[in-house]
Protein backbone atom coordinates (compact mmCIF):
# COMPACT_ATOMS: atom_id res chain seq x y z
CA UNK A 1 0.00 0.00 0.00
CA UNK A 2 1.46 3.47 -0.61
CA UNK A 3 0.07 6.89 0.99
CA UNK A 4 0.41 10.53 0.19
CA UNK A 5 4.21 11.64 -0.32
CA UNK A 6 4.92 14.93 2.39
CA UNK A 7 7.74 16.47 2.81
CA UNK A 8 10.49 15.06 5.49
CA UNK A 9 11.90 17.49 8.28
CA UNK A 10 14.77 16.20 10.12
CA UNK A 11 13.75 17.54 13.07
CA UNK A 12 10.90 16.21 13.45
CA UNK A 13 12.33 12.49 13.01
CA UNK A 14 15.21 13.29 15.19
CA UNK A 15 12.94 14.22 18.27
CA UNK A 16 11.56 10.52 17.97
CA UNK A 17 13.25 8.01 20.63
CA UNK A 18 14.15 5.79 18.03
CA UNK A 19 16.26 8.96 16.01
CA UNK A 20 17.55 11.03 19.22
CA UNK A 21 20.91 10.51 19.30
CA UNK A 22 21.69 10.66 15.39
CA UNK A 23 23.72 13.43 14.52
CA UNK A 24 22.52 16.05 11.91
CA UNK A 25 24.40 14.58 9.27
CA UNK A 26 22.82 11.02 9.87
CA UNK A 27 18.99 12.84 9.97
CA UNK A 28 19.97 14.07 6.93
CA UNK A 29 20.53 11.31 5.10
CA UNK A 30 17.55 9.77 6.70
CA UNK A 31 15.29 12.47 5.26
CA UNK A 32 17.32 12.23 1.60
CA UNK A 33 16.84 7.79 1.65
CA UNK A 34 13.14 7.82 3.31
CA UNK A 35 10.30 9.66 3.02
CA UNK A 36 7.20 10.90 5.10
CA UNK A 37 3.69 9.56 3.80
CA UNK A 38 0.06 10.20 5.45
CA UNK A 39 -2.42 7.23 5.24
CA UNK A 40 -5.86 7.30 5.31
CA UNK A 41 -8.09 5.08 7.40
CA UNK A 42 -7.01 1.22 6.38
CA UNK A 43 -4.22 -1.05 5.79
CA UNK A 44 -0.90 0.05 5.40
CA UNK A 45 0.91 -3.55 4.63
CA UNK A 46 -0.42 -7.32 5.06
CA UNK A 47 0.68 -9.80 6.48
CA UNK A 48 3.11 -12.62 4.48
CA UNK A 49 3.98 -10.15 2.06
CA UNK A 50 7.03 -8.91 0.79
CA UNK A 51 8.79 -6.55 3.55
CA UNK A 52 10.02 -4.04 1.69
CA UNK A 53 9.95 -0.84 4.10
CA UNK A 54 10.38 -0.01 7.93
CA UNK A 55 7.59 2.29 9.66
CA UNK A 56 7.75 5.07 12.25
CA UNK A 57 4.83 6.50 12.72
CA UNK A 58 4.90 10.27 13.51
CA UNK A 59 1.51 10.51 14.65
CA UNK A 60 -1.98 8.93 13.97
CA UNK A 61 -3.02 5.56 15.34
CA UNK A 62 -2.20 2.07 14.49
CA UNK A 63 -3.26 -1.41 15.13
CA UNK A 64 -1.17 -4.38 14.61
CA UNK A 65 -2.98 -7.85 13.42
CA UNK A 66 -1.89 -11.49 13.26
CA UNK A 67 -3.65 -14.19 11.16
CA UNK A 68 -5.62 -17.10 12.95
CA UNK A 69 -7.01 -19.10 11.10
CA UNK A 70 -9.64 -16.91 9.09
CA UNK A 71 -9.57 -13.99 11.15
CA UNK A 72 -7.10 -11.31 11.69
CA UNK A 73 -6.78 -11.13 15.92
CA UNK A 74 -5.40 -7.83 17.19
CA UNK A 75 -2.05 -7.75 18.84
CA UNK A 76 -1.72 -4.02 19.22
CA UNK A 77 -3.51 -0.88 18.99
CA UNK A 78 -1.22 2.43 19.86
CA UNK A 79 -0.90 6.34 19.39
CA UNK A 80 2.64 6.62 20.18
CA UNK A 81 4.91 8.49 18.54
CA UNK A 82 7.72 6.73 17.47
CA UNK A 83 6.71 3.00 17.18
CA UNK A 84 8.06 1.01 14.36
CA UNK A 85 7.20 -1.90 12.53
CA UNK A 86 7.67 -3.12 9.40
CA UNK A 87 10.59 -5.04 7.70
CA UNK A 88 12.76 -4.90 10.89
CA UNK A 89 14.68 -7.39 10.45
CA UNK A 90 16.28 -6.55 7.08
CA UNK A 91 19.72 -6.60 8.45
CA UNK A 92 19.29 -10.27 8.20
CA UNK A 93 19.43 -10.26 4.46
CA UNK A 94 18.72 -13.18 2.48
CA UNK A 95 19.54 -15.38 5.95
CA UNK A 96 15.57 -14.91 6.87
CA UNK A 97 12.64 -14.82 4.99
CA UNK A 98 11.72 -11.09 4.28
CA UNK A 99 8.13 -10.99 4.95
CA UNK A 100 5.33 -8.76 6.72
CA UNK A 101 5.19 -10.66 10.12
CA UNK A 102 1.98 -9.43 11.01
CA UNK A 103 -0.39 -6.75 9.60
CA UNK A 104 -0.63 -2.91 9.90
CA UNK A 105 -3.64 -0.66 9.36
CA UNK A 106 -4.42 2.86 10.78
CA UNK A 107 -7.70 3.87 12.28
CA UNK A 108 -7.22 7.95 11.92
CA UNK A 109 -5.02 10.10 9.22
CA UNK A 110 -2.04 9.10 10.05
CA UNK A 111 1.74 10.07 8.75
CA UNK A 112 4.88 7.73 9.10
CA UNK A 113 8.43 8.33 8.23
CA UNK A 114 9.28 5.38 5.56
CA UNK A 115 12.50 3.64 5.36
CA UNK A 116 13.37 1.17 2.28
CA UNK A 117 14.50 -2.11 3.27
CA UNK A 118 17.01 -2.31 2.00
CA UNK A 119 17.98 1.49 3.08
CA UNK A 120 17.45 0.30 6.42
CA UNK A 121 19.64 -2.55 5.88
CA UNK A 122 22.23 -0.48 4.56
CA UNK A 123 22.19 2.06 7.34
CA UNK A 124 22.35 -0.38 10.36
CA UNK A 125 25.52 -2.39 9.19
CA UNK A 126 27.29 0.96 8.86
CA UNK A 127 26.55 3.09 11.83
CA UNK A 128 26.30 0.06 14.41
CA UNK A 129 28.10 -2.93 13.40
CA UNK A 130 28.52 -4.16 16.44
CA UNK A 131 24.77 -3.98 17.40
CA UNK A 132 24.21 -5.77 14.15
CA UNK A 133 26.52 -8.67 15.20
CA UNK A 134 25.11 -9.21 18.44
CA UNK A 135 21.36 -8.77 17.09
CA UNK A 136 22.40 -11.47 14.38
CA UNK A 137 24.33 -13.44 17.50
CA UNK A 138 20.66 -12.92 19.25
CA UNK A 139 18.13 -13.95 16.46
CA UNK A 140 20.15 -17.09 15.58
CA UNK A 141 21.74 -17.89 18.85
CA UNK A 142 18.38 -17.83 19.91
CA UNK A 143 16.63 -19.63 16.77
CA UNK A 144 19.42 -22.37 17.54
CA UNK A 145 18.84 -22.97 21.52
CA UNK A 146 14.90 -22.96 20.57
CA UNK A 147 15.80 -25.36 17.99
CA UNK A 148 17.90 -27.95 20.72
CA UNK A 149 15.63 -27.54 23.99
CA UNK A 150 12.47 -27.74 21.48
CA UNK A 151 14.60 -31.82 20.23
CA UNK A 152 15.27 -31.68 23.58
CA UNK A 153 11.82 -31.90 25.15
CA UNK A 154 10.78 -33.98 22.12
CA UNK A 155 13.04 -36.83 23.37
CA UNK A 156 12.05 -36.46 26.98
CA UNK A 157 8.47 -36.77 26.33
CA UNK A 158 9.30 -40.05 23.81
CA UNK A 159 11.25 -41.49 26.93
CA UNK A 160 8.65 -41.05 29.14
CA UNK A 161 6.23 -42.17 26.56
CA UNK A 162 8.17 -45.27 26.09
CA UNK A 163 8.22 -45.84 29.59
CA UNK A 164 4.72 -45.61 29.64
CA UNK A 165 4.18 -47.66 26.92
CA UNK A 166 6.77 -50.20 28.46
CA UNK A 167 4.50 -50.45 31.71
CA UNK A 168 1.48 -51.32 29.61
CA UNK A 169 2.54 -53.47 27.43
CA UNK A 170 4.79 -55.34 30.25
CA UNK A 171 1.15 -56.35 31.80
CA UNK A 172 -0.87 -58.34 29.64
CA UNK A 173 2.69 -59.71 28.26
CA UNK A 174 3.85 -60.83 31.64
CA UNK A 175 -0.24 -61.88 32.11
CA UNK A 176 -0.13 -63.90 28.81
CA UNK A 177 3.54 -65.81 29.74
CA UNK A 178 1.65 -66.91 32.95
CA UNK A 179 -1.47 -67.97 31.65
CA UNK A 180 0.74 -69.94 29.17
CA UNK A 181 2.74 -72.03 31.68
CA UNK A 182 -0.64 -72.47 34.20
CA UNK A 183 -2.80 -73.58 30.74
CA UNK A 184 0.38 -76.53 29.87
CA UNK A 185 0.04 -77.70 33.54
CA UNK A 186 -3.59 -77.78 33.68
CA UNK A 187 -3.59 -79.84 30.12
CA UNK A 188 -1.61 -81.95 31.11
CA UNK A 189 -3.44 -82.75 34.33
CA UNK A 190 -6.40 -83.18 32.13
CA UNK A 191 -5.20 -86.31 29.72
CA UNK A 192 -3.93 -87.66 32.82
CA UNK A 193 -7.97 -87.58 34.04
CA UNK A 194 -9.20 -88.43 31.00
CA UNK A 195 -6.48 -91.57 31.18
CA UNK A 196 -8.11 -92.71 34.26
CA UNK A 197 -11.97 -92.35 33.22
CA UNK A 198 -10.75 -94.12 29.82
CA UNK A 199 -9.48 -97.03 31.94
CA UNK A 200 -12.71 -97.59 33.83
CA UNK A 201 -15.23 -100.31 31.70
CA UNK A 202 -17.76 -97.47 30.69
CA UNK A 203 -19.80 -97.43 27.78
CA UNK A 204 -19.69 -95.33 24.80
CA UNK A 205 -22.88 -93.70 25.31
CA UNK A 206 -21.51 -92.66 28.94
CA UNK A 207 -17.95 -91.39 27.24
CA UNK A 208 -20.02 -89.48 24.35
CA UNK A 209 -22.17 -88.02 27.43
CA UNK A 210 -19.07 -87.04 28.99
CA UNK A 211 -17.84 -85.65 25.80
CA UNK A 212 -20.99 -83.37 24.92
CA UNK A 213 -20.91 -82.06 28.84
CA UNK A 214 -18.03 -80.82 27.93
CA UNK A 215 -18.37 -79.45 24.87
CA UNK A 216 -21.25 -77.37 26.35
CA UNK A 217 -19.21 -76.42 29.59
CA UNK A 218 -17.02 -75.47 26.92
CA UNK A 219 -19.71 -73.14 25.26
CA UNK A 220 -20.80 -71.62 28.34
CA UNK A 221 -17.80 -70.30 29.48
CA UNK A 222 -17.39 -68.48 26.46
CA UNK A 223 -21.34 -66.57 27.17
CA UNK A 224 -20.57 -66.22 30.80
CA UNK A 225 -21.80 -62.79 32.34
CA UNK A 226 -20.08 -60.66 35.19
CA UNK A 227 -21.87 -61.33 38.51
CA UNK A 228 -21.83 -59.07 41.16
CA UNK A 229 -19.47 -59.66 44.22
CA UNK A 230 -22.26 -60.57 46.54
CA UNK A 231 -24.18 -63.15 43.72
CA UNK A 232 -20.69 -64.51 42.98
CA UNK A 233 -19.76 -65.03 46.89
CA UNK A 234 -23.91 -66.70 46.89
CA UNK A 235 -23.18 -68.67 43.98
CA UNK A 236 -20.16 -70.25 45.48
CA UNK A 237 -21.54 -71.30 48.69
CA UNK A 238 -24.42 -73.01 47.08
CA UNK A 239 -21.64 -74.75 44.54
CA UNK A 240 -19.57 -75.94 47.21
CA UNK A 241 -22.53 -77.33 49.35
CA UNK A 242 -23.51 -79.05 46.32
CA UNK A 243 -19.73 -80.19 45.92
CA UNK A 244 -19.42 -81.54 49.11
CA UNK A 245 -23.01 -83.05 49.49
CA UNK A 246 -21.39 -84.86 46.81
CA UNK A 247 -18.31 -85.96 48.22
CA UNK A 248 -16.27 -84.23 45.74
CA UNK A 249 -12.89 -83.57 48.14
CA UNK A 250 -12.02 -79.60 47.70
CA UNK A 251 -15.03 -78.60 46.64
CA UNK A 252 -14.44 -74.61 48.03
CA UNK A 253 -11.32 -74.85 45.29
CA UNK A 254 -13.02 -76.05 42.80
CA UNK A 255 -16.19 -73.67 43.72
CA UNK A 256 -14.92 -70.11 42.60
CA UNK A 257 -13.77 -71.68 38.82
CA UNK A 258 -17.10 -73.01 38.39
CA UNK A 259 -18.56 -69.17 38.89
CA UNK A 260 -16.47 -67.39 36.93
CA UNK A 261 -17.27 -69.83 33.65
CA UNK A 262 -21.10 -68.97 34.85
CA UNK A 263 -21.96 -72.68 36.07
CA UNK A 264 -24.00 -73.40 38.83
CA UNK A 265 -26.11 -76.30 40.79
CA UNK A 266 -28.58 -77.26 38.14
CA UNK A 267 -25.72 -77.49 35.75
CA UNK A 268 -23.76 -79.76 37.74
CA UNK A 269 -27.52 -81.83 38.68
CA UNK A 270 -26.82 -82.42 34.30
CA UNK A 271 -23.80 -83.50 35.00
CA UNK A 272 -24.33 -85.57 37.90
CA UNK A 273 -27.70 -87.36 36.19
CA UNK A 274 -25.28 -88.06 32.90
CA UNK A 275 -22.97 -90.44 34.36
CA UNK A 276 -22.38 -93.28 37.11
CA UNK A 277 -21.89 -92.50 40.15
CA UNK A 278 -18.87 -93.89 40.82
CA UNK A 279 -17.03 -91.74 38.35
CA UNK A 280 -19.00 -88.26 39.05
CA UNK A 281 -15.51 -87.01 40.99
CA UNK A 282 -13.09 -87.74 37.88
CA UNK A 283 -15.99 -86.32 35.89
CA UNK A 284 -15.98 -83.20 37.75
CA UNK A 285 -12.27 -82.67 38.12
CA UNK A 286 -11.84 -83.07 34.12
CA UNK A 287 -14.76 -80.16 33.89
CA UNK A 288 -12.71 -78.55 36.39
CA UNK A 289 -9.91 -78.46 34.23
CA UNK A 290 -11.86 -77.95 30.73
CA UNK A 291 -12.86 -74.50 32.48
CA UNK A 292 -9.72 -74.03 33.42
CA UNK A 293 -8.22 -74.40 30.51
CA UNK A 294 -10.69 -72.38 28.53
CA UNK A 295 -10.34 -69.19 30.91
CA UNK A 296 -6.44 -69.38 30.32
CA UNK A 297 -7.36 -69.58 26.43
CA UNK A 298 -9.53 -66.44 27.00
CA UNK A 299 -6.90 -64.79 29.49
CA UNK A 300 -4.11 -65.06 26.97
CA UNK A 301 -7.03 -63.80 24.04
CA UNK A 302 -7.47 -60.73 26.65
CA UNK A 303 -3.48 -60.02 26.98
CA UNK A 304 -2.17 -60.88 23.24
CA UNK A 305 -5.48 -58.21 22.04
CA UNK A 306 -4.41 -55.29 25.03
CA UNK A 307 -0.79 -55.46 23.09
CA UNK A 308 -1.83 -55.36 19.56
CA UNK A 309 -4.25 -52.48 20.85
CA UNK A 310 -1.22 -50.89 22.42
CA UNK A 311 1.00 -51.53 19.31
CA UNK A 312 -2.27 -50.01 17.27
CA UNK A 313 -1.98 -47.04 19.27
CA UNK A 314 1.43 -46.58 19.20
CA UNK A 315 1.16 -46.26 15.46
CA UNK A 316 -1.57 -43.66 15.20
CA UNK A 317 0.38 -41.92 17.64
CA UNK A 318 3.57 -41.61 16.11
CA UNK A 319 1.50 -41.62 12.33
CA UNK A 320 4.48 -43.63 11.30
CA UNK A 321 3.78 -45.10 7.32
CA UNK A 322 1.30 -42.54 6.90
CA UNK A 323 0.90 -39.19 4.65
CA UNK A 324 2.17 -36.29 7.34
CA UNK A 325 -0.93 -34.13 5.59
CA UNK A 326 -4.30 -36.10 5.51
CA UNK A 327 -8.02 -36.18 6.73
CA UNK A 328 -7.86 -37.11 10.19
CA UNK A 329 -10.38 -37.84 12.87
CA UNK A 330 -9.17 -36.07 16.21
CA UNK A 331 -11.00 -38.42 18.42
CA UNK A 332 -8.81 -41.79 17.02
CA UNK A 333 -5.66 -39.15 17.86
CA UNK A 334 -6.51 -38.14 21.23
CA UNK A 335 -7.62 -41.32 22.52
CA UNK A 336 -4.28 -42.43 20.98
CA UNK A 337 -2.76 -40.09 22.96
CA UNK A 338 -4.62 -40.84 25.87
CA UNK A 339 -3.57 -44.55 25.83
CA UNK A 340 0.14 -43.37 25.61
CA UNK A 341 -0.16 -41.46 28.28
CA UNK A 342 -2.22 -43.72 30.47
CA UNK A 343 1.28 -44.85 32.58
CA UNK A 344 1.89 -40.68 33.26
CA UNK A 345 -2.09 -39.83 34.36
CA UNK A 346 -2.07 -42.50 36.53
CA UNK A 347 -4.83 -44.15 38.67
CA UNK A 348 -5.85 -41.13 40.54
CA UNK A 349 -6.92 -38.87 37.68
CA UNK A 350 -10.29 -40.05 36.07
CA UNK A 351 -9.88 -39.00 32.67
CA UNK A 352 -13.62 -38.10 30.96
CA UNK A 353 -14.59 -38.00 26.75
CA UNK A 354 -16.87 -35.87 25.88
CA UNK A 355 -16.67 -36.38 22.84
CA UNK A 356 -19.37 -35.46 19.36
CA UNK A 357 -19.06 -38.18 17.20
CA UNK A 358 -20.48 -36.29 14.68
CA UNK A 359 -17.50 -33.76 13.86
CA UNK A 360 -16.16 -34.62 10.43
CA UNK A 361 -12.46 -35.65 9.53
CA UNK A 362 -10.21 -32.68 8.80
CA UNK A 363 -7.46 -31.77 6.98
CA UNK A 364 -4.08 -31.84 9.26
CA UNK A 365 -1.12 -33.02 10.25
CA UNK A 366 -1.91 -35.57 12.51
CA UNK A 367 1.52 -36.48 14.41
CA UNK A 368 1.86 -32.92 14.90
CA UNK A 369 -1.76 -32.43 16.58
CA UNK A 370 -0.79 -35.95 18.67
CA UNK A 371 2.44 -33.51 20.32
CA UNK A 372 -0.25 -30.84 20.87
CA UNK A 373 -2.07 -33.24 22.78
CA UNK A 374 0.62 -34.30 24.70
CA UNK A 375 2.00 -31.12 25.48
CA UNK A 376 -1.43 -30.40 27.14
CA UNK A 377 -2.48 -33.48 28.95
CA UNK A 378 0.94 -33.45 30.53
CA UNK A 379 0.25 -29.80 31.70
CA UNK A 380 -2.98 -30.66 33.27
CA UNK A 381 -1.30 -33.69 34.37
CA UNK A 382 1.26 -31.72 36.26
CA UNK A 383 -1.18 -28.63 37.40
CA UNK A 384 -3.70 -31.96 39.27
CA UNK A 385 -0.48 -33.42 40.75
CA UNK A 386 0.73 -29.97 42.10
CA UNK A 387 -3.32 -29.58 43.49
CA UNK A 388 -3.13 -32.63 45.68
CA UNK A 389 -2.79 -35.62 43.09
CA UNK A 390 -6.34 -36.47 42.81
CA UNK A 391 -8.60 -34.81 40.02
CA UNK A 392 -10.48 -34.89 36.72
CA UNK A 393 -9.29 -34.55 33.16
CA UNK A 394 -12.12 -33.63 31.01
CA UNK A 395 -11.49 -33.83 27.20
CA UNK A 396 -14.43 -32.51 25.12
CA UNK A 397 -14.98 -31.72 21.24
CA UNK A 398 -17.72 -30.01 19.54
CA UNK A 399 -18.39 -27.99 16.37
CA UNK A 400 -17.68 -23.88 16.72
CA UNK A 401 -18.66 -22.13 13.61
CA UNK A 402 -16.91 -23.43 10.74
CA UNK A 403 -14.06 -24.39 12.99
CA UNK A 404 -13.34 -27.69 15.70
CA UNK A 405 -13.24 -27.39 19.13
CA UNK A 406 -11.09 -29.44 21.38
CA UNK A 407 -11.09 -28.56 24.80
CA UNK A 408 -8.79 -30.19 27.74
CA UNK A 409 -10.51 -28.87 31.08
CA UNK A 410 -8.44 -29.86 34.56
CA UNK A 411 -9.12 -29.31 37.83
CA UNK A 412 -5.46 -28.61 38.95
CA UNK A 413 -3.81 -25.27 40.40
CA UNK A 414 -5.04 -23.16 37.86
CA UNK A 415 -2.89 -20.43 35.99
CA UNK A 416 -2.19 -16.91 37.87
CA UNK A 417 -3.75 -14.04 35.69
CA UNK A 418 -0.38 -12.06 35.41
CA UNK A 419 1.57 -15.71 33.86
CA UNK A 420 -1.80 -16.00 31.30
CA UNK A 421 -0.33 -13.38 28.97
CA UNK A 422 2.96 -15.33 28.63
CA UNK A 423 2.30 -19.02 28.58
CA UNK A 424 2.93 -19.28 24.76
CA UNK A 425 6.19 -17.51 24.94
CA UNK A 426 9.27 -19.13 24.46
CA UNK A 427 11.25 -20.68 27.13
CA UNK A 428 8.88 -19.56 29.74
CA UNK A 429 7.43 -21.56 32.37
CA UNK A 430 5.98 -21.58 35.59
CA UNK A 431 7.42 -25.18 36.22
CA UNK A 432 10.41 -25.67 38.95
CA UNK A 433 13.91 -25.62 37.48
CA UNK A 434 14.50 -28.52 35.43
CA UNK A 435 11.09 -30.03 35.07
CA UNK A 436 10.24 -27.62 32.09
CA UNK A 437 11.92 -26.25 29.22
CA UNK A 438 8.39 -23.49 28.38
CA UNK A 439 8.57 -24.74 25.13
CA UNK A 440 5.80 -27.51 24.95
CA UNK A 441 3.28 -24.49 24.40
CA UNK A 442 5.11 -22.37 22.32
CA UNK A 443 5.75 -25.22 19.92
CA UNK A 444 1.85 -26.35 20.24
CA UNK A 445 0.76 -22.88 19.51
CA UNK A 446 3.05 -22.63 16.51
CA UNK A 447 1.77 -26.37 15.67
CA UNK A 448 -1.77 -24.79 15.91
CA UNK A 449 -1.78 -21.41 14.43
CA UNK A 450 1.21 -21.77 12.08
CA UNK A 451 0.93 -25.20 10.73
CA UNK A 452 -2.81 -25.68 11.03
CA UNK A 453 -3.96 -21.93 10.64
CA UNK A 454 -6.16 -22.45 13.76
CA UNK A 455 -6.10 -21.01 17.29
CA UNK A 456 -5.31 -21.70 20.84
CA UNK A 457 -6.29 -19.94 24.11
CA UNK A 458 -6.72 -20.51 27.55
CA UNK A 459 -8.83 -19.54 30.19
CA UNK A 460 -8.12 -20.57 34.11
CA UNK A 461 -8.95 -19.76 37.53
CA UNK A 462 -8.28 -22.33 40.69
CA UNK A 463 -9.92 -25.52 39.82
CA UNK A 464 -10.66 -24.98 36.73
CA UNK A 465 -8.47 -24.59 33.81
CA UNK A 466 -9.28 -24.70 30.00
CA UNK A 467 -6.88 -25.25 27.09
CA UNK A 468 -9.65 -24.69 23.53
CA UNK A 469 -7.85 -25.30 20.13
CA UNK A 470 -9.59 -24.45 17.10
CA UNK A 471 -9.18 -26.08 14.03
CA UNK A 472 -10.61 -25.12 10.69
CA UNK A 473 -12.92 -27.64 8.97
CA UNK A 474 -11.52 -26.60 5.67
CA UNK A 475 -8.14 -27.17 4.26
CA UNK A 476 -5.45 -24.93 4.34
CA UNK A 477 -2.33 -24.33 2.37
CA UNK A 478 0.92 -25.32 4.89
CA UNK A 479 3.03 -22.25 5.92
CA UNK A 480 5.94 -23.08 8.56
CA UNK A 481 6.29 -23.23 11.72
Amino acid sequence: MSGQSMPCNPQEIGALFLFEKLTPEQLGRLCGEGRVERFEPGPVYIEGEPATCFYVMLEGTVVLYRRVGGDDVEVTRTSQRGVYAGSMQAYLGDRVRQVYNNSMRVTEPTRFFVLPADTFADIMQEWFPMAVHLLEGLFFGSKSTQRAIGQRERLLALGSLSAGLTHELNNPAAAAVRATATLRERVGKMRHKLAIIAQGSYSPEVMANLIDIQERTAERVAKAQALSPLEASDREDALSDWLDDQGIPDGWRIAPTFVQAGLDVDWLDQVAAAVDEEILPSAIGWLNYTVETELLMDEINDSTTRISHLVDAAKQYSQLDRAPFQNADVHELLDSTLLMLSGKIGKRIEVVKEYDRALPRIPAYPAELNQVWTNLIANAVSAINSAGGEGTLTVRTAPDHDRLLVEFRDTGVGIPAEDRGRIFDPFFTTKPVGEGTGLGLDISWRIVVNKHHGSIQVESEPGDTRFQVLLPLTSAEEEPA
